[in-house]
């Protein structure tokens, strides 16, 4: 068993254990301690850092290494950004088997918030890192180590600020790697690895209806409630059309091949089944979607308010953008105000080139009988923010996994735990991929 192997276990359980939950609007713990954390396992083998605050607390780390000089940006202009965010989500405690911060290890797992996302990957890169800086293996492709602030907000306060603030950090840079993929699900006794090469739009609205104040006894025809009410009614119970993107057409023939069976829009959600929990999570990658969260309105029951107010979490898929726009202002019809607290645009890189071959060469070396394809997250990541300046991104963060664990379900969940030789097997690929880039 290499270093890194046995460093890329006790780098996550420590990572864990400093607490960086992000709150959204309260700003929480932050990120410094994780930043300090991460620079100091860097400038131990000789790579040097730079942190990054955008507030207090609210840091990022970047660090260049590889290429013509450890120490710059400078040589070759085909620079490959690797990275991870330090933020986590918040965790209760009463809810957990374990502390949710402890980083236990428990049953082949490493337990604890951020085990999945993404503290193990961030882990992982270090592990790597480090060991080939102590070993001498140093890539001749120019490296940046970004670990960001505050991506489970939108990224607003930590990739963000590196492309408008420090884009000069970044310039290098063509291809970028970071989270959700390389990570395994089983399709009719079959491993499959799943590269995210494809990420939906995020849209977070709030919805704001006016009327007529009144008294709650009196007709009352201009009343704000009734007409919001009526328009996340419309918005919750539309019935989004399937409509495959060209990573998604990848991913389902892959999945036809295995299945015996031609993918096609009709049959998709079918095929889509046959990832079993997972599917929770690429079904939602077959169309647009809208989901009203919260709602506000009113003082008293018997006074009929001037505003009521509704947000709604919208995500839409790459090059389906103003079908989705178009369709959403019908559906919240007349007297309904649309402001926007995210609008992100959805991306889709093509799946092929020699960075792509790298990431299914590293997994195949160590996974021979598996096959790898493309797929499009749900979700959103940093990869939104560094797409801007240019690079093609791709979610590439390997984890071998037992059929049994429901993986997706990890995410933003109680209980999220890695299995620890999943942690080594991710080390060892990132390790054979920084031999091919």
């Amino acid at each position: 068993m290499t270093s890194a192997e046995t460093e890329v276990v006790d780098l996550c359980r420590d990572l864990i254990r400093i607490d960086t939950s992000n709150y959204g609007n309260d700003p929480g713990p932050g990120e410094r301690k994780a930043a300090e954390y991460v620079a100091a396992q860097l400038d131990e083998v000789g790579i040097s850092s730079e942190i990054y605050e955008s507030e207090h607390g609210r840091a990022s780390v970047v660090a260049q290494w590889g290429g013509a000089s450890t120490g710059s940006a400078a040589g070759r202009q085909d620079g490959l950004l690797l990275h991870g965010h330090l933020d986590v989500v918040p965790a209760a405690a009463e809810d957990w088997k374990v502390d949710p911060f402890s980083g236990e290890i428990e049953d082949g797992y490493v337990w604890g918030r951020g085990a999945v996302d993404m503290k193990d990957f961030d882990a992982m890169l270090l592990a790597v890192v480090r060991e080939r800086q102590r070993t001498g293996r140093i890539p001749e492709r120019p490296i940046t180590l970004a670990f960001t602030a505050d991506e489970e907000a939108g990224g607003m306060k930590g990739a963000h600020v590196l492309v408008e603030d420090h884009p000069d950090l970044l310039a290098h840079c063509t291809e970028a790697v970071g989270e959700v993929g390389g990570f395994s699900t089983t399709v009719k006794g079959r491993r499959l690895y799943l590269i995210e090469a494809a990420e939906k739009g995020m849209a977070w609205m709030k919805l704001t209806a006016r009327g007529t104040a009144g008294h709650g006894s009196m007709i009352n025809r201009d009343n704000p409630i009734t007409r919001l009410s009526g328009a996340i009614a419309r918005i919750g119970a539309h019935e989004w059309p399937v409509q495959l993107t060209p990573t998604m057409q990848t991913l389902l023939a892959a999945v036809g091949e295995i299945a015996g069976e031609e993918p096609t829009p009709e049959n998709a959600e079918r095929l889509v089944e046959e990832f079993g929990p997972a599917a929770r999570m690429i079904g939602a990658t077959l169309r647009n979607v809208t989901n009203p969260t919260m709602t506000s309105a009113g003082y008293k029951v018997n006074v009929i308010p001037t505003e009521a107010t509704a947000h709604v979490d919208g995500r839409f898929l790459p090059g389906f953008e103003d079908d989705f726009f178009e369709t959403l202002q019908k559906l919240c019809g007349e007297g309904i105000d649309i402001e926007f607290d995210q609008n992100q645009r959805p991306w889709e890189t093509p799946y092929d080139g020699a960075l792509v071959s790298a990431m299914e060469q590293s997994l195949i070396a160590e996974d021979p009988d598996a096959l790898v394809a493309p797929y499009l997250m749900s979700a959103g990541t940093d990869a939104k923010h560094f797409k801007r300046l240019g690079m093609r991104t791709y979610g590439f963060a390997p984890l071998r996994l037992p059929e049994e664990l429901d993986f997706t379900a990890l995410f933003h969940g109680v209980d999220e735990r890695v299995p620890v030789d999943a942690l080594q097997f991710g080390a060892r690929v990132m390790d054979r991929f920084l031999d091919a880039v």
